[in-house]
């Protein structure tokens, strides 16, 4: 038996903004939507009430965005690679930026795909 990954939780100051910018940046959609969470993922059709069904098949994880009280205080234990589908990595990153990511130093050469 295996398991598969179904979820990624984030705690966040900005469940709204981080879910909008995760939309955009992976064609994404709300899936569920409180004050203080918000679900994003794969459209999965009008038979997502199945969910047990819906996990048993290969799909994208959805991701959690819960709002939590305290800021961020400390080095992001938990980073999302992201590959380009339909253009250079280039056009990628400025799309990304456009939408509000940052870069940041991670220790890269340069040389790297």
């Amino acid at each position: 038996m295996t398991s598969r990954l179904t979820e990624i939780n984030v705690d966040c100051t900005d469940p709204v903004g981080l879910a909008g910018f995760w939309c955009a940046a992976l064609g994404y959609s709300v899936l569920d939507a409180t004050d203080d969470l918000v679900e994003v993922g794969p459209y999965r059709g009008p038979d997502a009430e199945l969910l047990d069904a819906v996990r048993r098949e290969p799909v994208a994880p959805s991701m959690f965005f819960a709002l939590v009280p305290e800021r961020k205080t400390v080095k992001n234990r938990l980073h999302l690679d992201l590959s380009p589908v339909d253009c250079t990595q280039a056009e990628e990153v400025a799309r990304l930026e456009a939408l509000g990511a940052r870069r940041a130093d991670v220790g890269q050469t340069g040389a790297e795909t």
